[in-house]
């Protein structure tokens, strides 16, 4: 293991390196952030020990894509790891797909009036010491969700923006695109991008890439501070093949492949090579 690393340089390498291929512009409003804000998340995280709530799932035709899941898996093992209590929250159809081997809190699909009380009622259960969402719709200014091509998918999305919202602990929010839950803390710096911005905010906000690969970043952290190589536990392909069999699809591509937003998973293998390298772990 490597000592006396700087952590705040660490965390804007980090940063750096899981915006530089700037896919949909989240290295163009990177700026709009305070640098540091992959330290900052995974400090609130590696201080969990109690229940950590996750929100994931995007959902792409008549059923979810592999950006979001693989992540919120990541992390689910490697909180878990950690002696926290993860809880994947999500609507139909993932949380079915999930719920036979994972602890999975399930959200009811489309627009209806129990939002509220559906996210008091889970807060009130569960305690948690964090939330975190992970490549979900955000609501947009109108309330309503919308996918990278501008088309409402709020008849097909469960409202995890409530949790966030209610939540009497800290939030965190990983996103790509513009679209997610969080992506409210840069609003102004999204108007250039061609996307219909959601307007929900978190105490930290993570950009990357590909969702998937912000999990990878806060897994990085998490590892130096505990002297685990919890990145090298990370198997995107199998999570990709058990996310394939329940019926995932590319969220680009929207078909069902081993693939996370058009890309091949060797992509998100050399992200985590590189994350493995700046911790010292490779």
């Amino acid at each position: 293991m490597q000592t006396q690393i700087n952590e705040a340089e660490l965390s804007k390498q980090i940063e750096d390196l899981l915006v530089a291929r700037n896919l949909r512009g989240m290295k163009t409003v990177q700026p709009a952030l305070s640098p540091g804000y992959y330290l900052r998340a995974a400090r609130i995280l590696n201080k969990c020990k109690g229940h950590v709530l996750i929100g994931t799932g995007f959902p792409v035709v008549d059923t979810f894509e592999t950006d979001g899941p693989v992540g919120a898996i990541a992390l689910y093992n490697a909180l878990e790891a950690l002696g926290a209590t993860p809880v994947i929250v999500c609507g139909p159809p993932v949380s079915q797909a999930l719920m036979d081997d994972y602890r999975v809190h399930e959200i009811r699909v489309g627009e209806h009036q129990e939002r509220t009380l559906e996210a008091f009622q889970a807060l009130y259960h569960y305690n948690p010491d964090a939330v975190l969402s992970i490549e979900r719709p955000g609501q947009a200014a109108d309330g309503g969700y919308y996918n990278m091509r501008g088309e409402s998918i709020s008849a097909r999305t469960a409202c995890f923006d409530t949790f966030v919202r209610n939540a009497k602990c800290p939030t965190i929010g990983i996103g790509d695109g513009g679209n997610e839950i969080g992506m409210g803390n840069i609003q102004d710096a999204l108007k250039d991008l061609d996307i219909m911005a959601s307007a929900t905010t978190v105490d930290e906000l993570l950009i990357a890439d590909v969702s998937n690969w912000g999990a990878y970043g806060i897994i990085a952290l998490l590892s130096l501070w505990n002297e685990r190589d919890l990145l090298d536990e990370i198997k995107p392909i199998e999570i990709l093949r058990y996310l394939s069999k329940l019926g995932s699809v590319d969220g680009v591509t929207r078909i069902n492949e081993l693939t996370e937003d058009g890309l091949p998973v060797e992509e998100g293998d050399s992200i985590i090579a590189e994350l493995r390298k700046l911790t010292g772990f490779a």
